[in-house]
């Protein structure tokens, strides 16, 4: 069995690019999650979806529409 060296034993951990870099990203993605979710409520369904019978096909739903929306140009 080898004895390690002192100089491995005192050293201190450096900060690397990379490390500072994953830091910085997770930091980033957590930003955005918190800016994210406040605007995410549970909005109630529309009574127009509720009291629509059920159907075996095709249904224009509020997701659906909200969908619609953003593919708008």
């Amino acid at each position: 069995m080898q004895k390690p060296t002192p100089s491995r034993d005192t050293r201190q951990p450096t900060l690397s690019r990379r490390t500072v870099f994953a830091g910085a990203g997770a930091a980033g993605a957590a930003a955005a999650a918190v800016a994210v979710l406040p605007g995410v409520i549970q909005s109630p369904e529309s009574p127009a979806a509720t009291d629509a019978p059920a159907a075996d096909g095709y249904r224009l739903t509020a997701h659906i529409r909200r969908y619609y929306e953003t593919t708008k140009v």
